[in-house]
């Protein structure tokens, strides 16, 4: 939030170069970041007076709630997950998946029960609120970060919370989905103190992007 640029964090991978076509489309573009041997890390559009930064996807709601980014994309799991003073502003409806419990058919019978049950998930938060305050069941939550669909498989838990786009490699695995949690897309996030500051900066921008999504 300096030297007037607007500064925006995007999240590496697939979603950051998804949005670049996006602001290819309302004529702001990035040269410098489509050159896979560069090491810079602050990409700058002169023209625009934006400068790009790409990050880890968990820590983009926090470059943008402490305002080292005005503004953020990154995807709705992310943001119900770190849970930070942002504001959310615009559905850019691409990355669209749900996060979903999955577990063998047989498990469907334990969240109908209400018992206490293992729940393996990378979504710690997510999966509490669920559990906790629309289904009142109490769970056991334990946390992984690699193949969770491993966890029913080796009886580590009785089911999982996790995204699902395909559900694939849930089947491939002799697993399905028993209840969905939420529709997850890729969203636009801004800080509070920037929405305040550059308002008419930050909507327009956010306009631009809304009107080219409608043209798709």
């Amino acid at each position: 939030m300096n030297d007037n640029y607007l500064t925006i964090a995007l999240g590496k991978g697939r979603l950051a170069k998804t949005t670049m076509k996006l602001f290819n489309k309302i004529g702001i573009d990035c040269v410098e970041m489509q050159d896979p041997k560069t090491r810079k890390l602050i990409f700058v559009n002169e023209e625009a007076k934006l400068k790009f930064f790409l990050a880890k996807v968990p820590d983009v709601p926090t470059y943008v709630e402490y305002g080292a980014a005005d503004i953020g994309v990154v995807g709705l799991d992310t943001i119900l997950e770190e849970n930070r003073n942002i504001f959310d502003v615009l559905d850019l409806g691409f990355g669209k998946c749900k996060m979903c419990i999955c577990g063998p058919k047989e498990a469907g019978e334990l969240l109908e029960s209400k018992e206490i049950i293992r729940v393996a998930t990378k979504y710690p938060r997510i999966c509490k609120d669920y559990f906790y305050n629309k289904k009142n069941q109490t769970v056991d939550i334990i946390k992984l970060n690699g193949s969770i669909e491993l966890a029913p498989i080796l009886e580590l838990t009785d089911v999982i919370c996790d995204i699902v786009e395909t559900g694939s490699t849930l089947r491939e695995n002799g697993l399905c989905v028993l209840e969905e949690v939420c529709d997850l897309s890729a969203r636009v996030v801004v800080n509070q103190v920037s929405y305040r500051l550059e308002n008419k900066r930050i909507t327009d921008l956010v306009s631009r992007l809304n009107d080219a999504l409608k043209d798709e």
